[in-house]
């Protein structure tokens, strides 16, 4: 899947397509009767805003997800036109370019209600909003439990009631109500169960407050995979859809069905003998014990490869597999390869799908963080090559 001397670049990503078709098809097996909201946020996790979009439309996917309004509006300007939730705002948002893009917008407070409404009425149409509630997480949303044990009262309550009444007037359609599980991936966590009591209590609240409900959703990937229960109308899936596993002490992405759509390439640009005892890269923290072949692969941490996996992290060169020696610089690492045959222009994989090629989550591993940074971190410096016919 990889193949970085197709590109002047000294290495590059390799994204396959059908992968993310495939992989919202496995999802969409989970989902039961819920549709599949495609979260391709983060430029869809580092594989491609716009191509990965279309990919996952191709594989089922009924919306799409965002963070932030420039992805929606790059979306919409690219000429994808599915049902599009975007969540993160600021006071500073334009909030009339999101309306006339037809995008839905979260609203996790008052202010953001009365910035969409106000957008409305210069339009002179009706904004379509989801209420977001914090049902646990204490990050985005509106705090949506009890204050104090037995006062009922919480900042979803106010949320609610503002949205009802700017529904009345015409200038809000709340089409929806969602939450963000803190602990999915651990879904015997007593947390899970005490997200999914509040966010139907949630649900709850909006409706007797006659808000007319399209789309309930909590589930993320891992409560996808392994709380089919949480899928209400929807499920919002992000890392799933590009193959990898969101539990992986429970499941490998193979255990899933799902395929990694990821390969990160490069070609070696130096080959040396080295003599034993000799320090390699910044700090000389690593020294082979023998004379040995070092490879200088021209990739580093301003590319994404993660400096953290220093001394750890695994490749494969001629076949084999190997680990970074001495410390990822900013441009370039160091592969100890012992006596094995490797010329300049060799191939180096970072992430690939053949035999014994390293995987995001071994990479995670080695840098003590998770799959979704690995991903998520290669750049823009590396260009992008789509294989795959999904969404073309």
């Amino acid at each position: 899947m990889s193949d970085a001397g197709t590109s002047p670049w000294p290495a590059q990503v390799t994204v396959d397509l059908d992968a993310i078709a495939h992989n919202v098809g496995v999802l969409r097996g989970h989902a039961g009767s819920a549709g599949v909201m495609a979260v391709v946020k983060a430029d869809a996790y580092g594989h491609g805003l716009v191509p990965s979009a279309r990919a996952a439309l191709a594989g089922g996917a009924a919306a799409l997800g965002v963070a932030q309004p420039a992805e929606a509006l790059a979306l919409r300007q690219a000429g994808v036109a599915a049902p599009l939730l975007c969540w993160l705002l600021t006071p500073s948002v334009d909030a009339d370019a999101l309306l006339a893009a037809d995008v839905q917008v979260a609203a996790s407070a008052p202010w953001a209600l009365d910035l969409l409404a106000a957008a409305a009425r210069r339009a002179g149409r009706t904004a379509q909003v989801q209420l977001k509630a914090d049902t646990g997480l204490a990050r985005g949303g509106a705090f949506a439990l009890p204050v104090r044990p037995g006062d009922p009262r919480t900042d979803f309550h106010a949320l609610v009631r503002h949205a009802a009444s700017l529904s009345a007037e015409g200038a809000l359609r709340v089409v929806g109500v969602f939450s963000h599980f803190a602990y999915a991936d651990a879904p015997e966590h007593p947390t899970v169960r005490a997200q999914q009591e509040a966010f139907a209590d949630a649900v709850r609240l909006a409706e007797r407050a006659g808000l007319d409900l399209e789309v309930r959703h909590l589930s993320n990937s891992a409560a996808t995979l392994t709380t089919p229960a949480a899928a209400w109308d929807m499920v919002r899936p992000g890392l799933a859809v590009y193959g990898l596993s969101p539990v992986p002490e429970l499941a490998s992405a193979a255990d899933l069905g799902l395929r990694p759509a990821m390969g990160v390439s490069a070609r070696v640009a130096v080959v040396k003998r080295i003599p034993a005892g000799q320090g390699v890269s910044y700090g000389h923290t690593y020294a082979p014990e023998r004379a040995t072949t070092v490879v200088d692969v021209p990739i580093g941490y301003a590319d994404g490869v993660p400096r953290h996996a220093s001394g750890t992290g695994p490749v494969q060169v001629a076949g084999r597999r190997f680990r970074v020696s001495g410390r990822v610089c900013m441009d370039q690492f160091v592969v100890d390869v012992g006596d094995v045959a490797v010329a300049t222009g060799d191939e180096v994989v970072l992430l690939g799908d053949a035999d014994e090629a390293p995987t995001a989550q071994e990479w995670a591993d080695a840098a003590g963080t998770i799959s979704y940074e690995i991903v998520s971190r290669f750049g823009p410096r590396l260009p992008r090559r789509y294989v795959g016919e999904a969404g073309r």
